[in-house]
């Protein structure tokens, strides 16, 4: 009886990205030897989230109001949009305390062997808030891999004909690191995203 629902919580738990079998089984033993009130809690707050967690209807973040805080905020520049592949990404350059734009996630990046085309992305979406009018620069925030620079060039080729400014993070060189141990494409990329100063 025991030995089944164990099993059971272990097939759940696969069902996450990431985990495989010894990983669920790993986490299971280790809920299982928890305090009753911590796994309650695990389990409350993923209830939680599956009851009032949404995407908002605008810019697709994680939210529990629509609108979400930061498309409802008045001190926000609207003229900008950064567009992120994932809810996470907003996270992440808020933190910089240096964007005070809007938003706009893609819930993903293009890779056609996984069968994540453009129309399975929330990039329709994007062209419709352009059309709306009022923006005068998009940023696009993807992850600098192979699938992320993909999406930046698809979404830049469909919005060249908007009149929009469209323009690209730069990467690069990590402060605190050295020249001479970065590989070839990094270094490359931190040469092409020089400024003047």
């Amino acid at each position: 009886m025991a030995q089944g629902i164990i099993e059971n919580l272990v097939s759940q738990l696969t069902k996450l990205p990431g985990i495989g079998r010894k990983s669920a089984q790993r986490l299971a033993f280790f809920i299982l030897t928890m305090p009753a009130s911590e796994a309650k809690g695990i389990a409350n707050a993923i209830t939680d989230v599956k009851d009032h967690a949404r995407f908002c209807s605008i810019c697709f973040n994680i939210t529990a109001l629509d609108p979400c805080e930061i498309c409802s905020d008045p001190s926000r520049d609207r003229n900008r949009i950064c567009v992120v592949e994932e809810p996470s990404n907003i996270l992440a350059i808020e933190r910089t305390k240096s964007y005070h734009g809007l938003y706009h996630v893609l819930l993903g990046a293009l890779s056609p062997l996984d069968g994540i085309t453009p129309d399975r992305l929330k990039i329709g979406e994007l062209s419709a808030r352009m059309q709306s009018g009022g923006v005068h620069e998009i940023i696009l925030a993807t992850n600098p891999n192979t699938k992320g620079e993909m999406t930046a060039q698809y979404i830049a080729e469909i919005l060249k004909q908007s009149g929009v400014n469209v323009s690209r993070i730069a990467y690069g060189l990590p402060i605190g690191s050295d020249i001479e141990f970065a590989d070839e494409v990094t270094l490359s990329k931190a040469l092409e995203g020089r400024r003047s100063i």
